[in-house]
């Protein structure tokens, strides 16, 4: 589920990304998840968003926060 998988993916997994957010790794794959089993439908919660920004920066990962918009919010690469 978009933008949760690839964000998890490109920050090194969800051990990584859940060490990075202070939340457990079941958390972080709850947000991959789709909304009608549990999880959050692809969308990272906004509290987490400036910590994972901040980890790919020092990981060189380009990741900005358009990248944590769903894909429906999103046209031509620019929010709506």
């Amino acid at each position: 589920m978009e933008p949760a998988c690839k964000i998890i993916k490109l920050l090194g997994g969800p051990s990584a990304v859940a060490k990075i957010a202070g939340v457990h790794r079941t958390r972080v794959s709850n947000w991959m998840r789709p909304k009608s089993s549990g999880g959050t439908g692809g969308v990272i919660p906004i509290n987490h968003i400036n910590k994972l920004i901040e980890a790919a920066f020092e990981k060189g990962v380009s990741l900005s926060g358009d990248d944590f918009l769903p894909v429906s919010n999103k046209i031509k690469g620019r929010a709506a």
